[in-house]
């Protein structure tokens, strides 16, 4: 069965998608995007994951390219389309197609929309939850606006395939002072020595991303304590655990970064834990 994309107001075939050249987005990296699990035919987290976006495009002021109601109905049509059960969807909005100019086109430039969704392997995920995965550090050197989920992704880029040359599954960044900020994809947290489950604070520095914001319900409602707060890379080689938290894999555990194995070199319990419970948690929008 072919894949379907939606394009600015159409459903085609994913292979024949496409947007303008000078589509603001393809020049200059001027837009913003999200990505949404799907389990078991629902969508994991949907409010979470549109409020995000609002937030992104009133950040770099583009007005939003429809309706939040109209645009879940695009979505599920996409999700449908495709007949994904197990998998994700991939949203993008840009400023638009426009003369190239490095100023904002005319106020009435439509934004370009694009949906699209696949399904994916689930027991990739399964082997990385039983197994871990390996991580490399590198500087943190992203624009300061992380916080802000636009497709200007070129560093993340970059420290992946640095990751994957080494070895590794994730790229861990580390700013000036020594801190652990995030993963290229991912949020990272550890089990301090203490037993305390620690992740840096939602500042501007990363991502709040909503798996971070979800694991911190599911924590609260299994008994886990949470503390916000910075973390150095020191600190994170000598945890009992580190895991990192992404839409599309929930919670990976890191097994070795850098080449240094992290505790006895297996997934933890507390991620474990996290893990099982967080579809019965988080919130589930039917397709």
């Amino acid at each position: 069965m072919p894949r379907i994309a939606y394009v600015n107001g159409r459903y085609v075939n994913h292979g024949e998608a496409g947007v303008h050249i000078e589509d603001r987005g393809y020049q200059f990296a001027d837009g913003v995007y999200e990505v949404c699990e799907v389990r078991h035919g629902v969508i994991v987290d949907l409010t979470r994951h549109l409020d995000r976006l609002d937030r992104s495009l009133s950040e770099i002021r583009i007005k939003p390219p429809m309706a939040r109601a109209a645009l879940v109905q695009v979505i599920r049509e996409v999700l449908r389309r495709n007949r994904v059960r197990n998998g994700l969807f991939y949203l993008q909005v840009t400023r638009g197609a426009a003369r190239r100019d490095h100023v904002f086109p005319a106020a009435d430039t439509p934004a370009t929309l694009v949906v699209t969704a696949k399904s994916t392997n689930p027991e990739i995920i399964v082997a990385k939850n039983t197994n871990g995965i390996k991580a490399i550090t590198l500087p943190d050197n992203r624009w300061e606006r992380v916080d802000v989920k636009t497709v200007g992704l070129l560093p993340n880029v970059l420290a992946r395939q640095q990751a994957k040359e080494a070895g590794a599954q994730e790229a861990i960044y580390i700013d000036r002072d020594g801190m652990v900020t995030e993963g290229a994809a991912t949020n990272v947290w550890i089990v301090d020595k203490e037993g305390l489950l620690v992740t840096r604070p939602a500042d501007p520095g990363i991502l709040r991303g909503i798996t971070r914001t979800t694991l911190m319900d599911v924590a609260d409602k299994i008994g886990v304590p949470i503390v916000e707060r910075r973390f150095s890379r020191e600190e994170m080689l000598d945890a009992r655990e580190v895991f990192v938290t992404a839409a599309t894999s929930i919670c990976f555990p890191v097994v070795e970064i850098d080449g240094h194995t992290v505790a006895n070199g297996h997934p933890g319990e507390v991620s474990r834990s996290i893990r099982q419970a967080f579809f019965d948690i988080a919130e589930k929008t039917a397709i």
